[in-house]
């Protein structure tokens, strides 16, 4: 008499017969946690049904393995095989096609995601007229002639200009001096000390004080031009 399909002998039984391939019982513990079969109970099923002779099994030393009977599965002749290769290859090709289908689309979605709302674009001209309105309104008033920094302000800029690259140029003079000192009685080689040291001088960064001061020269005799 055949188990039935909800005790744990029909579970293992329909596992074991589905997965048709070796399985030890803790295999089949893992796969039918959601039965909430406990192991003893799967094994004690795996025994039965071996006894009874509905699933096969060998042991290798200490360990069982069960597999289903291959008598009750219909075995194609070579025929039916080249027939069931053809069909997987046209399944494939269709799986393929449809998967080339599919990434089409989720391109497209993409492409349609990353493109603007019509009331985003509407916010987007909005706010570069305002700009555009704002830039022509300061063109406006330099062809007339309108200063938009006083001279009090312009000087007071210069100052801390001056005064900057000024601190600038004495902290560099400082720093030269006690780094040479240092190299002067130091064996090291003084590339290597000073990436040691995480040093860098402002060529490293593309800065150049001299530039500044050039500046500093310009601005001034362009006072002197106006």
């Amino acid at each position: 008499m055949a188990p039935k399909s909800d005790s744990a002998e029909g579970i293992v039984l329909n596992f074991v017969n589905e997965q048709n391939r070796p399985l030890n019982s803790q295999n089949v513990a893992d796969a039918l946690q959601k039965f909430n079969l406990k192991k003893a109970a799967i094994q004690k099923a795996l025994d039965t049904l071996a006894d009874s002779g509905r699933i096969s099994f060998k042991e290798y030393g200490k360990q069982k393995i069960y597999v289903a009977r291959q008598d009750q599965f219909d075995i194609p002749n070579s025929e039916e095989l080249n027939q069931m290769k053809e069909q997987n290859a046209k399944l494939q090709e269709k799986l393929d096609e449809q998967k080339r289908e599919i990434n089409e689309v989720e391109g497209e979605i993409k492409a349609l995601q990353s493109n603007l709302t019509l009331e985003q674009i509407r916010t987007k001209e909005a706010d570069l007229r305002k700009k555009v309105e704002e830039m022509e309104e300061t063109l406006t008033k330099l062809r007339g002639g309108v200063t938009l920094v006083s001279p009090e302000e312009r000087k007071a800029v210069e100052g801390i200009y001056v005064d900057t690259v000024s601190q600038w140029r004495r902290r560099k003079r400082m720093f030269r001096d006690v780094w040479d000192a240092i190299n002067e009685n130091s064996p090291k080689d003084i590339k290597e000390f000073k990436e040691e040291l995480g040093i860098e001088y402002d060529e490293d960064l593309g800065v150049s004080l001299q530039s500044f001061c050039d500046l500093m020269q310009h601005g001034k005799k362009r006072t002197r031009g106006q």
